[in-house]
């Protein structure tokens, strides 16, 4: 449980930290070849380069959590028993049931 947690919070700090380090680096001209280019492109590339940056953290993250394991996470016994404990109290409903009175109108 602490390794999904851990994963989560990187990804997460990733995830803001990314996106603003790459604004705050165009706008700073702290990227080679950031220089030359108009106000409007710096823009422009500063915030495509940061939506990429978010969408490759998320890729990661999910292929992260598809690594991990399928069998190594079991369910609480007890939760299994509340569950089905509460399935079988739930029988049928005396209430009538009005879908046969229901008609379609146009």
């Amino acid at each position: 449980m602490a390794g999904v947690v851990n994963k989560f919070f990187v990804a997460s700090i990733f995830m803001c930290v990314a996106p603003i380090a790459i604004l705050y680096g165009f706008n700073l001209n702290l990227f080679p070849g950031t220089t030359g280019l108009s106000p409007e492109s710096t823009t422009l590339w500063s915030g495509v380069l940061a939506v990429v940056s978010v969408n490759a953290v998320i890729a990661w993250y999910i292929y992260m959590a598809m690594k991990e394991p399928a069998d190594k996470h079991e369910p609480d016994p007890k939760f299994l028993a509340d569950a089905k404990a509460s399935i079988n109290q739930s029988g049928p409903t005396n209430e009538v049931d009005s879908l046969p009175n229901r008609t379609k109108r146009e």
